[in-house]
């Protein structure tokens, strides 16, 4: 897998992705390679490596994705009654670049 799957394959367009909801800074789409019956991930368009990469200057964004999370989470709750919101870090984060998973079920074997 490569360092930054969403700048080098998502947001590049190399990979094409179902789109949940875009702003300017922020997208969510479901993912490629689901692990749960439902699964979206919300990135920055911006390249930020991981949750505790964020700079003072970029907390703007912070703020967008975690409103786009919560609601993107609301929706979900609202249809099928729950969900989590997850963040991995360090040799959690097959990705460097921060993302959030929005999930409902168990995940997939």
């Amino acid at each position: 897998m490569s360092e930054d799957f969403y700048c080098e394959e998502v947001l590049s367009g190399k990979t094409p992705v179902n789109k949940v909801f875009e702003t300017s800074d922020v997208l969510a789409f479901h993912h490629t390679r689901p692990f749960y019956p439902l699964h979206i991930v919300v990135i920055p368009k911006k390249h930020i490596a991981s949750l505790i990469a964020i700079e003072d200057a970029d907390s703007h964004i912070l703020i967008e994705l975690l409103d786009v999370i919560r609601q993107i989470a609301s929706n979900v709750v609202s249809e099928y009654g729950a969900c989590r919101v997850i963040t991995n870090l360090g040799n959690y984060q097959d990705s460097k670049h921060l993302h959030w998973h929005i999930v409902f079920g168990s995940p997939k074997e």
